[in-house]
C-alpha cells in the first residue's frame, strides 16, 4: 500500500508541474502576442513613413526638372495609372 501512495504522491508532484509549465506558457504566449502586435505597429508606421519620404523624393525629382528617360517613363506610368484609377472611379459613380 505504501508503494502506491508514493506513486500516486508522485504523478501529483508530475501534475503540479505540468501545472505550472503550462500557466508559465500562456504567459509567455500572451506576453509575445502583445510584442508581435506592437511590432507589427510599429512596421506599418515605418512603412507608412517610407512611402511618404518615396513620394517627396518623386515631387523632388519633378520639381527639379532635371530628368532622366527612366524617370520620365516612370512618371509617365504613374501619370497613367492614375488616370485609369479615376476613370474607374467615374465609371462607378456613373453606373
Amino acid at each position: 500500500m505504501a508503494e502506491l501512495e508514493i506513486q500516486i504522491k508522485r504523478i501529483q508532484e508530475k501534475l503540479q508541474q505540468l501545472i505550472r509549465k503550462h500557466d508559465e506558457t500562456v504567459k509567455e504566449n500572451q506576453r509575445l502576442k502583445k510584442e508581435l502586435e506592437k511590432t507589427t505597429g510599429q512596421y506599418s508606421q515605418q512603412q507608412q513613413t517610407i512611402e511618404t519620404l518615396k513620394q517627396q523624393v518623386a515631387v523632388l525629382k519633378l520639381s527639379s526638372g532635371n530628368w532622366d528617360e527612366q524617370d520620365k517613363k516612370e512618371f509617365e506610368k504613374r501619370i497613367n495609372h492614375y488616370i485609369r484609377e479615376i476613370d474607374k472611379c467615374i465609371a462607378l459613380l456613373s453606373g
